[in-house]
């Protein structure tokens, strides 16, 4: 059975272009769950193959419930993902959120993220009419807090989270009001 889906929008930067999961990106995605690099949101403390698989298909699979979903990052010219970013709202959650994963540490500290967030975020409010989006952050995982203050989010202690503490909220500003 195939499923057939209307055209997932691409979204491009100065060097990135973003794009729907395809299996293609399953063994990178794999190999950083597997990883070390992905406790701060595994629900697994001990990750297994099975458990990667099952989140991968939640990832791609979010794109045919909502309609929307979680674009792989990568750079013009190569269709190598090496992360992932995007509108994300599984069906706990309090609120749609821009959630982000680098699964290369080669990716680390180019400044991609944030390039990938922006196009990302006015995606959300433009294209998708959101009013408001938060990101979900451990206060421990300090790159992710430095990208949300980067993007001009802010601490927003009286929203909702989903899951245990300890969850920091982070306020997206609208991007009209980021310009300002």
């Amino acid at each position: 059975m195939t499923v057939a889906l209307s055209p997932t929008p691409v979204l491009e930067t100065e060097r990135l272009v973003l794009r729907a999961p395809k299996a293609a990106d399953w063994e990178a995605w794999r190999d950083f769950y597997m990883s070390e690099r992905s406790h701060w949101f595994r629900p697994v403390k001990e990750p297994t193959p099975e458990a990667a698989w099952r989140s991968f298909a939640a990832i791609t699979g979010h794109w045919v419930l909502r309609g929307w979903g979680m674009f792989v990052m990568t750079e013009r010219g190569s269709d190598q993902g090496f992360g992932a970013l995007g509108p994300w709202m599984p069906e706990s959650w309090p609120e749609a959120e821009i959630a982000w994963s680098v699964w290369s540490q080669d990716a680390e500290g180019k400044g991609y993220v944030a390039e990938a967030a922006r196009a990302v975020i006015a995606h959300a409010f433009r294209d998708l009419n959101w009013s408001t989006a938060v990101s979900y952050i451990d206060p421990n995982n300090t790159r992710s807090t430095a990208l949300a203050e980067r993007l001009g989010a802010r601490p927003d202690p009286q929203a909702a989270y989903p899951g245990e503490p300890p969850i920091v909220v982070w306020r997206h500003p609208a991007p009209k009001e980021a310009a300002a």
